[in-house]
């Protein structure tokens, strides 16, 4: 139990959190809107401003997302795309989250991943280092890997979060990035300064869950895919939740662990040195803590991976989707976020409601209702564009009636 001095403290601290968050912008929440598709397309933004006139009346205003996967097309493709989305974004006035991946998708950088096949572009033996491992050693490099987002595909093996080839190339791709969202930001009038809503990094930062390995799933890659297993991951069962642990390429480059078992303890130690690193290259670059948002997430109740999103040069953020309609019941979260000093927080990928419009009215509200919450993004604007109880509840929390 906390002494009364510590409950001070901690109101205090509150408090200080809250003033800062809610200074940063003229609106001080956001319901944003994630597309599945090209993050540039003028038709997504008609599309969203055709059902959510603009509003001056309340604090909560409706926002766009985009995600740029920087390793996944050339540097000049995601440089102009990113630089149409921002134009779109002043066109119509709606906010935006810019969300940079370098991790799920890189596929356009076969330099750092292809060990295996000297008959495609970027073959290097070395390159084993820059992928995950099932055991310890380069040996044990993978060349695939499988993903569920609703359903089973196959993927490039994941890359070695803390390999130094695989962080300077993020690097390399933010720091042609960011100047470009932070460059159009400060030419705002101070007065739609607004329209900057959060830059997001990481995307469900992990080991071995967005892009898992079967056993022996090196064989498997000769097979076709209809041959490979359909069990999928048990994510009670840390920290190979069920299939074949990786993380020994991480855990080792970075000294976290050379020998013995990995640990859950140790895939959510790599997963925070990733996303840490991610935000201190961006705030390097000038991006202030209040608009800088990590992204993780946790499968199982509770488990250490959640502690990932917290650092000291941004605000953390995690998916919902169990815990949407009351994220104030998802214990992993709430941990974490009290371990956080940040002025703000993030439902950086959400999707809850219900049937009616008033559950939809009470998932967006009780998700909303900590006012430290800067943004909820829904994914994706494609599932929800013709649900009329989704679109109307939106519509009366962000433009209520008169």
């Amino acid at each position: 139990m906390r002494t009364r001095a510590a409950q001070s403290a901690a109101a205090t601290l509150a408090a200080m959190m809250l003033a800062a968050c809610v200074g940063v912008a003229a609106a001080d929440q956001f319901i944003v809107l994630n597309t599945s598709g090209r993050a540039e397309s003028a038709a997504f933004f008609e599309a969203v401003r055709r059902e959510f006139p603009p509003s001056k009346q309340v604090p909560t205003r409706v926002g766009v997302a985009g995600i740029f996967s920087y390793l996944q097309e050339p540097p000049a493709k995601v440089q102009a795309a990113l630089a149409i989305f921002l134009q779109l974004s002043v066109q119509h006035d709606l906010p935006v989250v810019v969300q940079l991946d370098g991790e799920q998708w890189w596929d356009a950088r076969p330099d750092l991943w292809n060990w295996w096949d000297p008959k495609r572009p970027g073959f290097n033996p070395n390159n084993r280092a820059n992928v995950e491992w099932s055991g310890w050693g380069p040996e044990h490099a993978l060349r695939i890997a499988w993903r569920n987002w609703g359903q089973q595909i196959r993927v490039l093996p994941p890359p070695n979060l803390l390999s130094p080839a695989y962080r300077a190339a993020c690097h390399k791709e933010m720091a042609a990035l960011v100047p470009i969202i932070l460059n159009w930001w400060k030419a705002l009038p101070p007065a739609r300064r607004y329209l900057l809503a959060g830059i997001k990094v990481g995307w469900e930062s992990s080991v071995g869950v967005n892009a898992w390995y079967y056993p022996n799933g090196n064989a498997l890659a000769e097979h076709p895919a209809a041959d490979d297993p359909k069990s999928g991951l048990k994510n009670t069962e840390l920290p190979a939740r069920g299939v074949t642990a990786i993380g020994y390429a991480a855990a080792s480059q970075a000294g976290i662990r050379t020998r013995g078992e990995l640990t859950e303890g140790d895939l959510a130690e790599i997963a925070r040195r990733h996303l840490e690193d991610l935000c201190a290259e961006a705030a390097r670059l000038g991006v202030p803590r209040e608009r800088l948002f990590t992204h993780a997430a946790g499968w199982k109740d509770g488990e250490m991976l959640y502690g990932a999103a917290v650092n000291r040069f941004s605000c953390p953020g995690w998916s919902f989707y169990r815990y949407a309609n009351d994220p104030a019941k998802d214990a992993g979260a709430q941990q974490a976020l009290a371990q956080s000093d940040a002025p703000c927080w993030a439902a950086v990928e959400w999707l809850g409601g219900g049937p009616t419009v008033e559950s939809w009215h009470q998932a967006l509200n009780r998700t909303l209702a900590d006012p430290r919450c800067r943004f909820l993004t829904i994914y994706n604007w494609e599932g929800i564009e013709k649900n009329g109880p989704a679109l109307q509840a939106i519509r009366e929390i962000c433009n209520p009636p008169k």
